[in-house]
């Protein structure tokens, strides 16, 4: 059997089980771990290892990999304070996120508790790590690396992220959100 006729085969229940995984592992995508699954499977087809499984065998292994892959990723993880220095100029990642514009005059109190708001309770645990690498300068392409994500993943979801913090901020002055 070809690796197309393999995947297309067991294509909607691997999707099942990577589908699941997002729901326990917030910092990981369906996609991404499906692509995962499907690289790993694409490895062990070129050595001859799936010729005689069966596809429960296959689907199983998928699982094991992909929780071990997703365990090795997270444990590589790391959290930052909303207070910690970003920049050489002591610049913290609260001010990074929602930066203060010329003209405005808000209370200082406000604005932290603004750049809080959007970092606990508005942005999810993947846009976090993203928002963290990326101020700290690393590229798309590292930052997908290190949190076993694509390139595109980590693009699209710095888009969340800059329109999280700009609703937020549009909630905060009491404005409507524009349509593009």
């Amino acid at each position: 059997m070809s690796f197309e006729e393999l995947i297309k085969r067991i294509a909607p229940k691997l999707k099942g089980i990577v589908y699941k995984f997002p729901k326990h592992f917030n910092a990981f995508d369906g996609d991404d771990l499906y692509e995962e699954a499907v690289a790993h499977l694409w490895a062990d087809y070129q050595a001859g290892k799936l010729a005689d499984k069966t596809e429960s065998y296959i689907l199983q292994s998928c699982y094991f990999f992909l929780k071990n892959h997703v365990r090795k990723v997270q444990d590589k993880l790391n959290f930052v304070s909303m207070n910690a220095p970003v920049n050489e100029a002591g610049g913290e990642f609260q001010d990074a996120l929602l930066p203060e514009e010329k003209n405005a005059d808000p209370d200082e109190e406000d604005i932290d508790d603004l750049m809080e708001e959007v970092f606990m309770n508005v942005l999810t645990r993947q846009e976090k790590e993203v928002a963290f690498f990326y101020l700290q300068g690393w590229t798309t392409r590292k930052i997908g690396e290190r949190l076993g994500l694509s390139h595109v993943s980590v693009v699209k979801l710095q888009e969340k992220i800059r329109e999280k913090c700009k609703r937020s901020k549009n909630a905060y002055k009491g404005e409507e959100d524009e349509e593009d």
